[in-house]
């Protein structure tokens, strides 16, 4: 910006003299944002990072409502942050003052692109069971204090949420939050993407407050902006509006899609997430408890993996033609998910037969790929993960010593994991997993989880009476660049 920009910035928009505490003191409002006044010191606000909203009250006071930082030892947010609420009244001299005032501050309030109206979705059932309270108690006031219209849906059932995206008024709200874990978001995501006005729809941006048992999104998108993973961060996120794009993996089988935002997992990790469901009382504490188990107890699984290497990573594997690709032919599993997809986003179309793709066969301990950085608050899963850099990150696992994967798995808190000799930690544009047996009992078969969700299962399997989405079978990963959007910190 030129000089002459700076100095436009920093006039005043507009200077008065008001009242505060029944004392006339100058207040000035900048063109850089800045709400210059005195009270029992000089008081300086930032309007786009502080002020939340304000409100006209009775006797011609204007309320600032503004979230600061702790001061003196002050903090009304316990462990969930360094934030405190506060109001700052004063009260313009005239009727014509108290309306230009008004007008000046919604006018540049306006002009930060927040949101003024959103669809809350809260997940009752996520977690310890505390979204509700989280929402009532940590949320919704500031969003009060921002004057943001909502709508609040309690999710009833799996895919409620689903079902609402893919059917909603998109007119009608500028984003939507999800009160959960990252199930959530998922089924927002899968739901938007299966409509008919997908491309429209998919911008919608999707704001994220931790009150599962994962949250990994959120702390993937707070921790990138060096701030801590908390209700009233991740909620300040979505009211000033900042918007961060997020690639999207779309998993198929034959004409079969799910729409993934996380990870991928078949193995170990995979095991741990979906049987440690038998566990969830226990909380986050459950997927650590339940750890311990599998890897005294170790499963080898045979298959194979191909893929398409990242730029760096061209000498991972073994050299192959294209010639895997997932049967177009759906099983009877199939047939009543496929009424549900008849619309909607079909999936990349880049001509995977024009790429280069390698191979490596099992068996293997664990196969992940991810997203994000982190899977959960604290497991830092792929740290060199990116938001929308068009690539999944691969972390794979083949023969280990028990106590090596032991002390691997002590290290997933920092992500230091990855530098294990037994790791391969790669990006990939493309992948297709081939699942097989387990090496130890062949009779035995594994899972396939995407999102923390069961999309295919085989022979023997936990809850092998329930019907996934896919057959145990190959299924094939692409990757869309920046297809999503959401509320992020600046």
């Amino acid at each position: 910006m030129d000089q002459g920009g700076q100095l436009d910035n920093l006039s005043p928009i507009l200077s008065d003299q008001v009242l505060v505490n029944g004392t006339a003191v100058p207040l000035t409002l900048t063109g850089d944002g800045k709400l210059r006044f005195l009270g029992q010191r000089q008081r300086c606000l930032t309007v786009e990072k502080e002020v939340l909203g304000f409100a006209v009250e009775e006797g011609s006071r204007i309320r600032i409502k503004a979230v600061m930082e702790e001061r003196e030892g002050i903090c009304c947010c316990g462990n969930r942050g360094d934030l405190v609420r506060e109001s700052f009244v004063f009260e313009p001299l005239s009727e014509d003052s108290l309306a230009l005032w008004s007008q000046k501050l919604r006018d540049y309030i306006d002009s930060l692109g927040r949101p003024k109206r959103l669809l809350i979705f809260l997940n009752p059932f996520g977690g310890k069971k505390s979204a509700t309270k989280i929402f009532s108690e940590d949320v919704k006031p500031y969003l009060e204090d921002a004057d943001i219209q909502i709508t609040v849906i309690e999710t009833k059932h799996q895919l409620h949420a689903k079902e609402v995206a893919k059917t909603m008024d998109l007119s009608k709200y500028d984003g939507i939050v999800c009160v959960s874990g990252d199930g959530i978001l998922v089924e927002v995501v899968n739901g938007l993407l299966e409509r008919e006005d997908w491309s429209a729809a998919i911008n919608m941006p999707i704001g994220m407050v931790p009150a599962g048992t994962g949250n990994g999104m959120v702390k993937s998108l707070l921790h990138a902006a060096g701030e801590q993973c908390c209700v009233s961060n991740a909620i300040l996120a979505v009211i000033r509006g900042y918007k961060h794009s997020l690639d999207v993996a779309t998993i198929s089988q034959g004409k079969t899609r799910f729409f993934s935002v996380l990870m991928l997992a078949w193995g170990l990790i995979a095991d741990i997430d979906i049987e440690s469901e038998k566990y969830r009382w226990m909380g986050s504490a459950r997927l650590d408890f339940y750890a311990i188990q599998r890897i005294f107890h170790l499963r080898h699984y045979n298959g194979r993996i191909c893929f398409v290497p990242a730029p760096g990573f061209e000498d991972y594997g073994e050299p192959m033609s294209f010639h895997c690709r997932p049967t177009d032919e759906e099983s009877p599993k199939q047939e009543e998910s496929l009424k549900t997809q008849q619309h909607g986003y079909l999936g990349s179309d880049v001509k995977l037969e024009d790429m280069h793709w390698r191979t490596i066969s099992g068996p293997f301990v664990s196969v992940w790929l991810h997203n994000v950085p982190w899977g959960s608050e604290d497991v830092m899963a792929a740290p060199n993960a990116k938001f929308s850099d068009g690539y999944l990150d691969l972390i794979m696992v083949k023969g280990l010593p028990k106590l090596a994967l032991l002390s691997m798995m002590s290290n997933m808190n920092d992500g230091s994991h990855v530098e294990s000799p037994y790791v391969t930690y790669i990006k990939v544009k493309a992948f297709i997993l081939e699942p097989g047996t387990r090496v130890e009992d062949p009779t035995k078969e594994g899972i396939i989880d995407s999102d923390g969700e069961v999309i295919a299962r085989g022979n023997v399997t936990y809850k092998g009476n329930q019907k996934p989405l896919m057959a145990y079978d190959k299924v094939q990963i692409t990757v869309d660049q920046g297809l999503a959007t959401l509320f992020a910190p600046k």
